[in-house]
């Protein structure tokens, strides 16, 4: 026996106010086409606005606000055997590659976090690490830097890493890449995307910043990360200053890079050297010669 009429109007009325999660998503990837569309107005009429590529790109932006870890994990895992492709890797058997082994023994993981090194024969003067663990050094980099110098950098590195630093800049990287897939370029008015995704977000993860904080705490992560491993933890100090001894010499965009993302190298310095000598550690021979 059915409900009274009047029952199953009040029903279908209480219905209508009770959210559904799918109309709710629906909901949300609509408002990010929305504003995508909106940007159209904005851009000159010379660049042209794919929509089609907007609303993919609406989707995935969406869907990165709520990615898994897992689903980070093979982002992370697709992008860094891109990089690993597109980059001169060194032999096992290099010069570069037998150095940085050496230095980095005993640094298996950061927080649980395994960790994996290799080196990019590049002109580029600088080093990274990803969410996933892996470091990259640059040969350029291992060139102009004593062993302490390189840990410093290397232990820096990691401690975004154990902080999730990097996992959180690699989200965000994401989403500003989704973006972009909606805008392409007509008659040079607008400079032209790369066609790979990942291109784009290589020139996102290069252009992100890390706060004050962020970088105060990877420097303290690296210091003590460095002496649980065994090292001098004085490298963190004598990495900031080759770093700011090389930024008088900063006249390429290869310098000039790795120099804007180590700000205020001075109370940096201070703050390790602080540290290191009020906990009686010794400063390395070499670094005391100089």
């Amino acid at each position: 026996m059915g409900l009274p009429e009047r029952l199953r109007n009040r029903e279908a009325e209480c219905r209508k106010l009770i959210p559904n999660k799918n109309v709710m998503k629906n909901q949300k990837v609509m408002k990010a086409v929305f504003l995508l569309v909106c940007l159209v107005l904005a851009v000159p009429s010379m660049a042209q606005f794919n929509l089609k590529k907007a609303i993919s790109g609406a989707t995935k932006m969406a869907k990165a606000v709520t990615l898994t870890d897992e689903q980070m994990t093979e982002y992370v895992k697709e992008y860094i055997a891109w990089m690993d492709e597109h980059n001169q890797v060194c032999a096992d058997d290099n010069p570069y590659t037998i150095r940085l082994k050496k230095l980095t023994e005993g640094l298996g993981d950061a927080d649980g976090i395994p960790l994996n090194f290799k080196v990019y024969y590049v002109t580029d003067v600088n080093a990274f690490a990803c969410a996933d663990g892996s470091v990259r050094v640059f040969s350029s980099l291992m060139d102009i830097m004593s062993d302490e110098e390189l840990l410093g950098v290397i232990g820096h590195e990691i401690g975004h890493v154990a902080h999730r630093d990097s996992k959180k800049g690699f989200r965000t990287a994401l989403l500003t890449s989704a973006l972009k897939d909606g805008i392409s370029s007509q008659g040079g008015k607008v400079a032209a995307l790369t066609d790979s995704q990942l291109g784009d977000l290589t020139e996102a993860l290069v252009n992100a910043r890390y706060s004050q904080k962020q970088e105060c705490d990877a420097d303290d992560y690296g210091y003590e990360f460095l002496k649980k491993a065994g090292k001098n933890p004085w490298a963190m100090a004598l990495s900031f200053q080759k770093l700011k001894e090389l930024q008088g010499d900063a006249k390429t965009s290869k310098l000039n890079q790795l120099f804007s993302t180590h700000p205020d190298l001075d109370l940096r310095i201070e703050r390790m050297e602080e540290r290191a000598t009020g906990e009686g550690i010794e400063k390395p021979v070499a670094a005391v010669a100089e």
